[in-house]
C-alpha cells in the first residue's frame, strides 16, 4: 500500500523552478529519503506534501487525501518536524507536548498518557518540567520529535533532522528514527545532504538536483547501478593522465573531476600494478591511488558531474547573482 502518491508535481516561485514535475511513491512502513543539495527542492518538497505550499501544478496523495482539497485531512495524518526548531523555549518540554495535543483536539487524559509514553521514549522524562531554552540541540530535536508524534500520525515528515548536531547525537538520532520505524511501523520520510544518513537510514532513496530527480531505488541499488568498484586516481596533471588511460583497451570508462580521476575497469585489484607502470612510463606523476567501493556520493557525481559540496557552492552562486541584478 502507497502511502504518499506524487505525479508531475511542481513549484514555481516567480521565474524558479523549484520543484520540476516530480513523480515518486512512498510504501507504508517504508524510510524514503530525499538526497541532494541545500537548494535542490527537498524542503520545498516536503512542504507541498505537508501542505504549507500550494502546489504549480502536478497531483499529490497523502495517506489518500489530496494535498489541495483535503488539507485539513493531511494535517490530520501527519507529523513534521521542521527544519528550524518550533519549539517554544520559554515553555517546559511538557507545555510544548501538552499545547501541540489542544491543538489536535486530545482528549486531556488521552493526551498526558501519550506526552508521558513519548518523552520517556526519547529519554526526556526526567526533564519534562525543565525548560526548553535550557535543553542542548540534540535534546530540542528529540523533543520535536516526540511532538511530532503525540497525534499518531501515519507518516512522520523529517527534514534535516541532525543538522547541526555533533556525530554521537546524530548517531543517537538514527537510533530512535529506526526504532520508530521498525517498532511503531511509522512511515517517515527525510530530507538530508548527508550521505552517510541517506545510506544508513533508508530503505529507498531519491536523489534530487536542481528540482528534478535524477535516480531512485534503495542505496544498493543505485550504487551497484554505477558499476562495481572503481579505481581513484589522484594526480597534478589529470588531463594527460585522462588522454592516456582512455586509449587503454581495458579501461571501461574514466571519469574526470576536479582533483582526481575514476577509472572504471574489471577487476581492478588486479590492474593497479599495469596502471601505475603505464603512467610512470607515461612520466605522469601519481600522488594517491585507492580502490573505492561505489558510495552515494559517487551516484549523485555520476549522474551531475559533480559532487553535492561542488552544487551547493553553485547553487549559493547563483542566489547572489540573482540578488545583485535584484539590486538587494
Amino acid at each position: 500500500m502507497n502511502v504518499v502518491v506524487v505525479e508531475n508535481l511542481r513549484k514555481e516561485f516567480d521565474e524558479i523552478v523549484a520543484v520540476d514535475s516530480i513523480s515518486f511513491a512512498i510504501q507504508k512502513g517504508e524510510i524514503f529519503g530525499f538526497l541532494g543539495p541545500n537548494g535542490a527542492g527537498k524542503t520545498t518538497t516536503l512542504d507541498m506534501l505537508a501542505t504549507l505550499l500550494t502546489p504549480t501544478s502536478g497531483k499529490a496523495l497523502v495517506n489518500e487525501h489530496d494535498v489541495r482539497t483535503q488539507q485539513a485531512d493531511v494535517r490530520k495524518s501527519i507529523g513534521v518536524v521542521f527544519q528550524d526548531s518550533t519549539l517554544d523555549d520559554e515553555l517546559t518540554a511538557y507545555e510544548n507536548m501538552d499545547f501541540h495535543g489542544r491543538l489536535y483536539g486530545m482528549p486531556k487524559n488521552a493526551r498526558r498518557k501519550r506526552i508521558d509514553e513519548l518523552l520517556d521514549m526519547v529519554e526526556l522524562d526526567r526533564r519534562k518540567r525543565d525548560l526548553v531554552k535550557t535543553f542542548s540541540g540534540g535534546m530540542k530535536r528529540r523533543l520535536e520529535i516526540a511532538r511530532g508524534l503525540l497525534h499518531e500520525p501515519g507518516i512522520l515528515f523529517l527534514d534535516e533532522p541532525t543538522l547541526g548536531l555533533d556525530p554521537q547525537t546524530r548517531n543517537r538520532l538514527w537510533d530512535y528514527i529506526k526504532e520508530l520505524n521498525t517498532q511503531k511501523n511509522v512511515s517517515i520520510i527525510l530530507t538530508t545532504h548527508y550521505m552517510d544518513e541517506a545510506n544508513a537510514l533508508s530503505d529507498r532513496v531519491a536523489i534530487i538536483d536542481q528540482g528534478k530527480i535524477i535516480a531512485s531505488g534503495t542505496p544498493d541499488e543505485l550504487k551497484r547501478g554505477i558499476g562495481g568498484n572503481i579505481i581513484r586516481i589522484h594526480s597534478s596533471e589529470l588531463e594527460k593522465s585522462r588522454k592516456k588511460l582512455v586509449a587503454i583497451e581495458w579501461v571501461m570508462n574514466v571519469e574526470q573531476h576536479n582533483e582526481h580521476l575514476d577509472i572504471a575497469v574489471e577487476n581492478p585489484e588486479k590492474r593497479v600494478p599495469e596502471l601505475i607502470g603505464m603512467l610512470h612510463s607515461a612520466e605522469i606523476p601519481v600522488n594517491a591511488l585507492m580502490i573505492q567501493t561505489p558510495t552515494l556520493e559517487d551516484v549523485f557525481l555520476h549522474f551531475t558531474g559533480k559532487t553535492i559540496r561542488e552544487r551547493e557552492a553553485g547553487a549559493k552562486d547563483r542566489m547572489r547573482m540573482r540578488k545583485k541584478r535584484s539590486g538587494r
